[in-house]
């Protein structure tokens, strides 16, 4: 099986491709999947953040309030490195039970869907890193149609992330998403096809 590592800044369009390795059959594994699970009602996440960032993070009902806690961990970066202190021993544990799982199906490509797959050392669990990349000034206007977010704080979280850029140079093959949708989808076929016709059975 060839684990292929997929990432990107935050609005760049990785999300389509995503979809598009779906549709074709890979195996997804979806960093922010697993993230909500673990912040879920119940999640496994949960007591450790009440413990750290108080009860101001949490609704009325319980329920993890994630613009609260967006707001206060992408302008405190004491903030941000405690939730990832928390947050990154879970998440890594799933991801590795994921990719076992996709292995005990037989499945020739996995992919490990991550927003921080360089960030946080993911990369070395790839065969191959794909990465989807958009100009700044149209990943910053992308993000702010996208989530209603001010420019102020549309910046703010893309500073807390790698800049595209350099995921960019890090990666073994880079999908500019800036032009039509079908178009990425038919790279991504492309693509595809040729990690399928290399993978390892």
């Amino acid at each position: 099986m060839r684990i292929i590592g997929l990432t990107g800044g935050i609005a760049c369009g990785k999300s389509t491709i995503s979809l598009t390795l779906r549709e074709l059959g890979a195996v997804i594994v979806d960093g922010d999947v697993l993230s909500r699970e673990l912040t879920a009602p119940g999640g496994a996440a949960l007591p450790a953040l009440r413990a750290r960032f108080g009860d101001g993070i949490f609704t009325g009902e319980g329920e993890l309030n994630r613009r609260a806690l967006g707001q206060l961990v992408f302008t405190d970066d004491a903030a941000r490195a405690a939730l990832d202190d928390i947050m990154q021993p879970l998440l890594l544990e799933r991801i590795r039970q994921a990719i076992a799982d996709a292995r005990n199906t037989s499945a020739s490509i996995c992919v490990l869907d991550m927003p921080l797959l360089y960030e946080k050392g993911l990369d070395a669990l790839c065969d191959r890193v794909w990465c989807a990349y958009v100009p700044h000034e149209m990943q910053l206007e992308r993000l702010m149609a996208r989530d209603g977010f001010t420019r102020q704080e549309a910046e703010s979280r893309i500073a807390s992330q790698l800049p595209t850029s350099e995921k960019a140079a890090r990666a073994d093959i880079v999908i500019d998403t800036s032009g039509p949708i079908q178009y990425t989808k038919e790279c991504v076929i492309s693509l595809y096809a040729q990690e399928n016709a290399s993978a390892p059975c």
